[in-house]
This record gives C-alpha cells, structure tokens and sequence, in this order.
C-alpha cells in the first residue's frame, strides 16, 4: 500500500525513446518543450508530475557524433554519460522556462532491489515533491551494465517501480501509438483499441511483440508487465500517444484515444510486495497444486512446501522466485525461505516431515504471504 505518509496527487508520466527523438535520432526539442508545458499544466491542476525519461544513450549518440548506437557496453555507457547531460540540461531549461525547477535521480537496479536503498529513494523523492520540484528519474546507465541491457524494459517498469514506490495517484505511459490494440496495427489493418483493461494474463501477454522502434529497448509487453504489477498495486495506469497535443492532461482527466489499465475493486497491496514484484530479479519458478493456488489467492495464506509440485532453476534463500499455477500461468512472486536443492527435496511434504530434513526450516513456510506478491 503506500506508505502513510504519502503526498496527494501525484502523477508519473514515463516517455520513451521512440517519442523523445525524432525520426532523424535527434532529441525533438520542440516535443520536449511541449511535454514540459504539459506538466506545468497538471502542477497549475494541483498535481505533483514526477518524470521518467528514456534518451539518454540516443541524445549521446547525436552529442558524440557517433554513425548509430554502439553495440560494446562501454561505448553504450560512455553515451549514456554525454547524453544523460545533454537531456538534464534540456529539462532543466524548458521547465525554467515556465518558473519550475527540475532535479535529475538516477537509479539502479541495485537502489530498488536493496530495501534500504528502496526506501532511500522514496524518502529523496518525497522531498523534492514537497519542495515543488519536479523530478527528473532515469537508469543510471553508466555504472550499471546491467540496465543498459533491457533489465527494467525502457524504462517501463521503472516508471511502475516509481509509481508504487511513491503511491502514485496515477501511472501514465507516452508511447508512439495510441494504446494496446488487438494485433499489430502496422500489420493489421483490423486492429482495434483496447480502451480497458481490467487484468492481464498470459493470453494478453502474448499478444504483445517485441521493441517497437529502433533507438528504444521496449516494447508493448514491457509495458503490459508493469501493468500487471500496478493492477496488484491498485494504481491506474494509462497508455496514450505522446505525440497527441496536450496528451498528458488528457489522461489524467479520462479523455481522449487511450488504454486504461484500472482493476475493479482493487486493493493497494503493501510496497514491499511491489518492491519484490517488480524490482528484483528473478532465479527460478516454483509450480504449485490447485489446492495450494485457491489458498493463495481465496485465503491469503503463506505458500508450504506441501502445496509445491515442482522447481525450476537455481537459487539460494531469501531469491526471488516466480509462482506458476499448474497450468504454468504467473500466479505471483515472492520471496523463497529454501534453496532451491530444500525446497525441491520437501516439496509435497508436511512441515512435521520437512522438519526431519532441515530443522531450522521446521517452523518456516516456502514463501511467507507478506513476501509475495500475487498479481
């Protein structure tokens, strides 16, 4: 859920490559300076806009100079560097422009993977909402190789981490199309608008394909992952064109060609499940029997190694590990209490038998409910 303290109305808006640069893979300053007015505008609405920007690396390959993105980590990073500059600097300039201050957060995976750092993050975040200003939040690409290769998805489930992180009142998501559509409306000429979206399961899932343009990394599947998180969340979440005039507002005040992603009746979920859901890396997968999933989703209750058919890959205690149905459909993630080698030698075991095997597990269940999140 978010945290008691949480401040009113705010709105993370996430704009990808694809829409940042223009078609010649130079920052469209004209696009930026209209974004900035848009955000000025929800500030004007008594809205607190936090931004999540892609571009560094592209803007770095036009201040370099550089024939096109290159393809060895350091030469990624090093434009990453230049570039991430080059779009502060732009940021800062356009919001100046209209009597607003910006501040630039990088973050890592290992920032909203660690707990400490999660909620470091939050408290910095919190602050500079509360001094009016407006964050500026990207990848720290240049000291993280792991991110400069797809591990937040273009920042999609960045935006999705800040979001829950902050209790955002809403998640909105610049694309270079109008929403999720029923097939590929550059392939399809049948494709309709999905306008709502009440849950996302493997069906939809698959329906999305990969990256969509070449100077971005994500792509609508990315972007259906963080909705499934932020569906669990409680927290809607919008897909819009970014390109459409005053698209921003019009999100926020329900107008306008779009998809919302908004579960009915749903529940905030505690932010250290989000934080396990959406900003840890996952190390296997665990498959569960029917009666261990109508525990989980009708009662709420801790996942025991007796409900456990199966484990897939490699990890130690305290892993992230994803939670499949016996169909193999994403039931969830947590937390695993066992190793992978523990949990696969007690899986369809009572306690009172694992307790024979490992004794220091006697007491402890495979995953505790308030270390899973299920979507």
């Amino acid at each position: 859920m978010a945290h008691p303290e949480a401040l009113d109305g705010i709105i993370v808006v996430k704009v990808g490559s694809s829409t940042l640069v223009g078609g010649q893979g130079s920052l469209d300053r004209g696009f930026l300076d209209g974004l900035c007015r848009q955000l000025a505008d929800l500030v004007e609405r008594g809205k607190r806009p936090v931004l999540v920007s892609s571009g560094a690396v592209a803007v770095g390959v036009e201040r370099l100079g550089l024939p096109g993105r290159p393809q060895d980590m350091p030469g990624v990073q090093a434009c990453a560097a230049c570039g991430q500059a080059a779009l502060t600097e732009a940021y800062a300039e356009a919001m100046a422009a209209l009597g607003l201050k910006v501040a630039q957060v990088l973050l890592t995976k290992r920032d909203v993977m660690d707990r400490e750092g999660y909620l470091n993050a939050r408290s910095t975040l919190d602050r500079l909402l509360e001094l009016g200003v407006v964050p500026v939040v990207n990848e720290n690409d240049t000291v993280s190789s792991e991110e400069c290769q797809n591990v937040f998805g273009d920042n999609d489930m960045l935006g999705a981490i800040v979001s829950a992180l902050l209790g955002a009142e809403q998640y909105v998501v610049l694309s270079d199309i109008d929403g999720l559509y029923t097939a590929n409306p550059a392939e399809d000429p049948d494709a309709v608008l999905v306008e709502s979206v009440g849950a996302v399961d493997g069906a939809l899932l698959a329906t999305a394909g990969g990256a969509g343009s070449s100077v971005g990394t994500g792509g609508m599947a990315t972007k259906l992952r963080a909705a499934r998180a932020l569906l669990a969340a409680g927290i809607p979440m919008t897909i819009a064109n970014g390109r459409r005039a005053g698209v921003v507002v019009d999100c926020v005040e329900g107008r306008g060609r779009r998809t919302d992603f908004r579960a009915p009746d749903a529940s905030r979920e505690q932010a250290r499940k989000l934080w396990i859901g959406l900003a840890t890396q996952v190390r296997g997968s665990v498959t569960l029997d029917a009666g261990a999933v109508r525990a989980l989703r009708e009662r709420g209750a801790s996942l025991l190694p007796v409900g456990v058919t199966s484990v897939d890959g490699t990890f130690r205690r305290g892993d992230v590990v994803s939670v499949l149905d016996p169909e193999g459909a994403l039931l969830g993630r947590g937390v695993s209490r066992f190793s992978s080698r523990e949990l696969d030698l007690s899986r369809g075991l009572t306690s009172d038998v694992v307790a024979r095997f490992f004794p220091d597990l006697a007491d402890q269940p495979a995953i505790h409910r308030d270390e899973l999140l299920v979507f």
